[in-house]
């Protein structure tokens, strides 16, 4: 079995290992940047876990996995695109650091780059492997069409936020889980299992990201207090509120995110002012907790040996800020 530590210097080798077509060096500096500047590639080193959970052998894994962290970068620089962010991780996005037009081309050709690793899948699962990939490339794109039609959607239900989070972060969560299993040898229903396990652990993610993003330390978790406040981003915790206040504060809430004239500290402190006042970290915790639960039930009745799980126990735990 394979440590965390391990598996991601496989991963990064494999990444700083990939080649490109030096005739055209323009369009390849910019992916070379994005895939330098690290995170926490949570989704390769699920898949070489969840591989490495039902098989001693995960070389045939490293390629699909890293098509999977290129995927994953290539929505990032198009996102940032879409979301005119001009940071990621601490350094300029791509269309700053070059511009619009080289930030969509390069764009593009990640995911050909993906294509590419995901072809070097093992013979016998190549098949299985691509249509799970793109499913998931799919409902990721459908997501972030979701996420942008909730930039002008009135009312959102939890039901339509949590669907669009789903396809937009769970999902690809969930299918590198899954590449990882198929590719390891694992039965369809273990094969199942892990997909949820994935799915319900991408969905815990994304809301502990949103309850982070006003009631997390900076000190501690790196994120500036409220950005998805002044972004106007309309997360759970703007889905609950809406739902849970009565008319004076729903009318200030919707002010508050759609009036542009107003300074940023005091939009902050009076969005997390109503939020405080409706109870909504509470609904929030209970939800992540519920989300965690299955998913680590899910894990739990895979059909392997309980030892063989706690590096895959250990990383989910940690992403989520849990301890076993």
């Amino acid at each position: 079995m394979y440590n965390k530590s391990q598996l991601k210097e496989i991963i990064e080798k494999a990444i700083s290992g990939l080649r490109y077509e030096t005739e055209a060096e323009k369009l390849t500096e910019p992916v070379k940047y994005v895939l330098s500047i690290g995170g926490k590639r949570v989704r390769p080193l699920l898949t070489l876990m969840t591989c490495n959970l039902f098989s001693d052998k995960i070389d045939e894994a490293i390629m699909p996995a890293t098509g999977i962290e290129v995927f994953h970068n290539f929505t990032l620089v198009h996102d940032d695109i879409m979301d005119n962010a001009p940071v990621r991780r601490g350094l300029p996005t791509v269309f700053k650091k070059w511009d619009l037009n080289q930030a969509v081309l390069s764009g593009d050709v990640m995911a050909f780059i993906a294509n590419d690793c995901f072809l070097q899948a093992p013979a016998n699962s190549i098949s299985s492997v691509l249509r799970i990939y793109n499913k998931a490339a799919i409902e990721v794109c459908m997501g972030q069409q979701q996420d942008m039609d909730f930039e002008t959607a009135t009312a959102i239900t939890q039901d339509a936020y949590l669907r669009m989070i789903e396809l937009k972060t769970a999902v690809l969560i969930a299918s590198a889980a899954r590449i990882g299993a198929v590719i390891g040898g694992a039965m369809d229903q273990d094969s199942d299992l892990i997909y949820e396990f994935g799915r319900s652990l991408g969905l815990a993610f994304q809301l502990q990201d949103d309850l982070l993003d006003v009631y997390g330390d900076y000190k501690v978790f790196g994120k500036i207090q409220g950005g998805d406040i002044l972004a106007n981003k309309k997360t759970y915790l703007y889905v609950i509120a809406s739902e849970k206040a009565n008319k004076v504060q729903l009318n200030k809430l919707r002010k508050l995110f759609t009036t542009k004239e107003i300074d940023p500290d005091k939009k902050v402190r009076e969005v997390m002012g109503l939020y405080d006042e409706l109870n909504i970290k509470d609904p929030a915790e209970s939800l992540i907790r519920k989300y965690f639960d299955k998913a680590f039930e899910c894990l739990d009745n895979t059909a392997v040996h309980a030892g063989r799980k706690d590096e895959l126990t250990a990383m989910a735990s940690s992403l989520i800020g849990r301890g076993n």
